[in-house]
């Protein structure tokens, strides 16, 4: 394989830090008033999700927000997009779906 391509051998400089026992993170991070954030997906591939009712999980005690896809483009935020384009072994742009 060449320069490029996922799955490609790379040097991993941090390991010796996370086998010290050294490694910081972003779970075991604390701050005051923190709130946490969970993403449930579909289990199935391209399915179609008709309905969500979210009234219950807005019930528990603790939660802050619930938000659906329907709510986050109401608002104009879309969704997540790709923030490292990768490529394929040929070097070219691999297919991102918007």
């Amino acid at each position: 394989m060449g320069q490029f391509g996922i799955g490609q051998a790379v040097p991993r400089e941090e390991d010796p830090r996370l086998l010290r026992g050294e490694g910081e993170f972003i779970a075991d991070t604390v701050r005051p008033n923190m709130a946490y954030a969970h993403v449930l997906r579909s289990p199935h591939a391209n399915a179609r999700i008709r309905s969500i009712d979210t009234r219950a999980a807005k019930q528990m005690p603790g939660v802050l927000a619930v938000y659906t896809a329907e709510d986050l483009a109401a608002d104009g935020i879309g969704t997540m997009r790709v923030r490292m384009p990768r490529k394929r072994p040929d070097g070219s742009p691999l297919h991102q779906s918007s």
